[in-house]
């Protein structure tokens, strides 16, 4: 694919083989929605999303971005990433199928639908490539305007460059502050608060960044009357428009059929932005949707006949064609032999990528055909095996699911026959070949994965006295802001008062407004900033004030933050630190234990609950120096109690994944994390007066938990295993328990019924009573472990009730 140019000084020769080479790609590009849209309705492919209709001003854009610029868009940019160089028709129909192999498929080897792009900022061992030699695209989620908040951060990072000292040497990743963030949306998406949230956010912070809305009326199958007031997002957004008094955004509006109109504005927007570091929004309007939405249905059922008159007259290829005519840069029949190579470079290129796709598939069908042909000659159930046989053979288009299904059912009927091994040995190497083409990079596989971080023990002074928590925690920052220039944190009151909690007290008289922020009350977007300069070599940490404000960034973190490094089989990470504080306080807003939901919906983030300041200080000091994102939650309870200060500030590391015993015991095992080890400790105490000897965990990390199944060799000792956990019932103690009885096998251990204790189902109410009846109570973990305890020796230990 040729990759769009715009010369500074260009011959009328030049401008127009420049000019017919953007309708080239045009074509190509419409022909592959034309196509694809086949390949889904013949059943070659599952799904399609196509950009049809929005050529022209994806064109436009291309020639304003410049290497270094990053695209934040959504599922319709496929002109624009074949004009930057960085789709061919080929990989654009591997998307279509799902190809798991990156080679063929470079945006997510098969896990995105297609129409989802993405570019290559690490190489193959995890490692950055240069960002500033590359045009980059951030990884697509499909969820609508969930690309904005990421959007804001990769342009705060542009602005972070340009003006933070100690920062000369990332030339990886800036060239002083001049690179700008791309977004694209649809018209329709514009409804959902995070574009509000971000276009606020961006004109707060004034950064480098233009937005673009693809405007064709429609959302799906609903009109632009039911999505926005007035019908029209650049004239509701007109008061962010920037006077001699006030800053704000640039706003231009365009039609998106006007090509020159269209480079123009783009060139103007790309200026404003880079020089200025102004935010700038274009609305493309007039443009069509030819297909429709996608191949779920067709336009004709919500669009009249006079919207489909004027959407033929006014597409915008037969305007540009037009144009190209009107103004003698080309003849019809030039135009006529493009369109018709467009048409065959697009046939063999979908060609070349089914080919591609069924060739391995049908390699491993016949593989197996010859085993279980050769194994059905010894089976007493050689006709059945045959007909199997038969039915994959005859599969002309065969998936991985089809072979594996076959073998796995033929295994079922030569049970302790012959080619019973040589079956399952083929079955489990092939498992074992290809499950990871689904399923890896949920984590990083670089050398800079969190399971590679050795621990570092704090060091004391003989002398050192008691501190309040929370200096601990303000010094270790301190420590680290001054070794890794790159680091930055901001949040809701993170800056002028150093946290609510005076965790970062002094920090922004030192560092500066930049390095050390407040935010306004926006925690999606206080991630998407986090995620956005993560991406582009910034150590951000993002603070979320309490925990039960972090539902407000859940979707953010689910759909894109622990998806990154999975969606594009480990070529993008954003190794983004988020901070936040709960656990045991008061009330249904400050309790901040809704732990079940997060560790299930952030998979591929790692959860981190450490008991004490200390703790939280040495998980921050590890997470530098991995690659991987983490969720630390401090106790908010904990900030007042006193701790030692350690003289090894910003380097010694609580491990992550590992679990610590903080007493030792033979009758039982309580596993806890957080401030409720302190109520489990308490207990632990009254128990041994009774001459119970309880043996205590900290669980110090959910994700991961417990890789060295020290659980398990407690269990082996004590037999009982309690969980205690301050979340709902069914929460995160019932994700310990499946952990240590499933994955570590405890059950083999148990003398008793591995129990839970978790709080009530409904949160804490606010008054000073709420926590003792609301959270587990150390009379509550004393009566518990008693009980088990009667079960097991009821002689020794009565029962209390």
């Amino acid at each position: 694919m040729t990759e769009a140019q715009t010369k500074t000084e260009i011959t009328f020769e030049d401008f127009k083989a420049e000019v017919l080479n953007d309708y080239r790609i045009a074509r190509v590009s419409r022909e592959c929605s034309l196509l694809g849209r086949k390949e889904v309705l013949t059943g070659k492919a599952k799904f399609g999303i196509f950009g049809d209709g929005k050529e022209v001003p994806q064109l436009a854009m291309a020639k304003a971005f410049q290497n270094g610029d990053f695209r934040s868009g959504y599922y319709r940019d496929q002109t624009f990433m074949m004009a930057i160089g960085q789709l061919s028709i080929q990989q654009f129909f591997a998307g279509l199928y799902g190809h798991t192999d990156l080679a063929h498929d470079p945006m997510s080897a098969g896990r995105q639908m297609g129409g989802h792009f993405a570019t290559h900022s690490l190489d193959e061992n995890g490692h950055w490539n240069n960002l500033t030699q590359q045009k980059n695209s951030s990884a697509d989620i499909s969820p609508t305007a969930g690309q904005m908040p990421r959007l804001l951060g990769l342009a705060q990072a542009s602005k972070i460059y340009r003006n933070v000292r100690g920062l000369e040497d990332f030339t990886k990743f800036s060239n002083q502050g001049n690179e700008v963030a791309w977004g694209t949306i649809g018209n329709a998406s514009t409804s959902e608060g995070l574009f509000f949230e971000t276009i606020n956010a961006a004109g707060v912070l004034q950064v480098p960044m233009v937005m673009s809305v693809w405007d064709d009326e429609y959302g799906i199958s609903v009109h632009a009357r039911y999505q926005t007031t007035k019908e029209n997002i650049s004239e509701i957004l007109k008061g962010f428009q920037r006077d001699a008094d006030n800053n704000g955004y640039e706003i231009m509006t365009v039609k998106g059929w006007d090509y020159p109109a269209l480079v123009a504005t783009y060139q103007k927007a790309s200026a404003v932005a880079r020089e200025e570091h102004v935010p700038v929004l274009v609305h493309v309007q007039e443009l069509t949707q030819p297909q429709g939405h996608s191949t779920s249905g067709s336009h004709e059922r919500y669009k009249n006949a006079e919207r489909l008159a004027w959407e033929a007259e006014f597409d915008c290829l037969a305007q540009m064609r037009s144009w190209l005519i009107d103004n003698n840069l080309a003849t019809a029949e030039e135009l006529e032999a493009i369109d018709n190579e467009a048409k065959k470079e697009v046939l063999e290129g979908k060609k070349a990528a089914w080919t591609a796709f069924v060739s391995p598939i049908k390699g491993e069908q016949n593989e197996l055909v010859a085993l279980l042909t050769a194994i059905a000659e010894t089976s007493a159930n050689k006709v059945f095996i045959e007909k199997y046989v038969a039915d994959l053979a005859a599969i002309k288009e065969p998936i991985r699911k089809d072979i594996l299904t076959t073998a796995r059912k033929v295994l079922r009927l030569i049970v302790k026959e012959s080619g019973q091994s040589q079956l399952a040995t083929w079955i489990t190497n092939y498992t074992n070949k290809i499950q990871p083409k689904f399923s890896s990079h949920l984590f990083s596989q670089s050398d800079k994965t969190v399971l590679g971080t050795a621990a570092v023990a704090p060091t004391y002074d003989e002398s050192a006295e008691e501190v309040d928590a929370r200096l601990v925690l303000r010094d270790n920052f301190d420590a680290i802001f001054n070794k890794y220039p790159e680091s930055l944190i901001f949040g809701e009151d993170s800056g002028n008062i150093g946290d609510v909690n005076q965790g970062l007290e002094g920090m922004q008289e030192k560092y500066g407004e930049l390095r050390v922020a407040d935010a306004g009350i926006r925690e999606a977007t206080i991630l998407g900033q986090g995620i956005g300069m993560a991406m582009r070599g910034l150590r951000p940490i993002a603070e979320i004030q309490y925990l039960d404000y972090l539902l407000y960034a859940i979707q953010i973190m689910s759909d894109d933050l622990a998806t990154l490094q999975y969606r594009t089989h480990g070529r993008q990470k954003a190794p983004l630190i988020i901070r936040t504080r709960g656990h045991r306080l008061e009330g249904v807003w400050h309790s901040g234990s809704p732990m079940g939901m997060i560790i299930n919906a952030i998979r591929g983030i790692h959860v981190l609950v450490p008991r004490n300041m200390t703790k939280a200080a040495g998980f921050y000091n590890t997470l530098l120096e991995t690659d991987e994102p983490a969720l630390v939650v401090e106790c908010l309870n904990g900030y007042r109690l006193k701790e030692k200060m350690p003289t090894n500030l910003g380097e010694f590391k609580t491990p992550i994944g590992v679990v610590e015993t903080i007493k030792e015991g033979n009758d039982i095992t309580i596993v806890s994390y957080g401030s409720t080890l302190r109520i489990v400790e308490q207990a632990a105490k009254e128990l041994l007066e009774v001459g119970i000897d309880v043996e205590i965990i900290d669980a110090q990390s959910l994700l991961p938990f417990d890789v060295n199944h020290d659980c398990v060799k407690s269990i082996a000792k004590t037999n009982r295993l309690l969980v205690v956990d301050e979340d709902v019932p069914g929460g995160a103690s019932a994700y310990l328990l499946q952990q240590i009885i499933d994955e570590q096998n405890a059950y083999q251990y148990l003398d008793s019924q591995p129990q839970t204790l978790a709080s009530k189902a409904h949160r804490p109410a606010y008054g000073t009573d709420g926590d003792y009846f609301s959270k587990p109570s150390a009379e509550d973990i004393f009566e518990k472990v008693y009980a088990i305890m009667h079960e097991a020796k009821p002689e020794q230990y009565p029962s209390l009730y």
